[in-house]
């Protein structure tokens, strides 16, 4: 480390000034009362600080840092939140789409599956009944009551 600057304000400040030094600061009034403040301070007897001083700046600095952070937790950051919030609606909204779709494809699988056994499990029906089909369809309609003929039986 070098003590000799060329700053006269920062060599007040690590060393004693030599005599030469001190009649150079006699043309600046400031660098003059700043020599004085210096000489006085360093008159004052340093304050004694207790052997474990380090453990505990080291812990009231923990403390703050740990207040910080659970400050931190406990405020609603918008900008942290609407992606999250946007990621999982959209995640959410896939699945249930993707599974919508897979109930789907389910039932339709099924049913073909149902259809196919229903067809192979009966015997098709002879060409006879499907000419007569029609008068079968009408056999199983309901009799109606011919309104205007009982108007007029009347």
């Amino acid at each position: 480390m070098n003590n000799n600057s060329s700053n006269p304000r920062e060599a007040l400040w690590r060393r004693n000034l030599s005599p030469a030094e001190h009649g150079a600061l006699k043309g600046s009034p400031e660098l003059e009362l700043e020599a004085r403040l210096t000489a006085t301070l360093s008159k004052i007897p340093d304050a004694q600080v207790p052997s474990n001083f380090t453990a505990r700046v080291l812990a009231a600095v923990d403390l703050e840092e740990n207040r910080a952070i659970r400050s931190r937790v406990w405020t609603l950051n918008w900008r942290w939140l609407w992606p999250r919030v946007t990621v999982a609606a959209t995640v959410l909204i896939f699945a249930g789409v993707s599974l919508q779709r897979y109930e789907t494809q389910s039932h339709r699988i099924t049913l073909a599956k149902n259809v196919v056994r229903l067809a192979s499990s009966q015997p098709l029906p002879s060409i006879e009944v499907l000419e007569n089909l029609d008068a079968i369809q009408r056999m199983n309609l309901p009799a109606r009551a011919d309104g205007e003929l009982l108007a007029a039986l009347q």
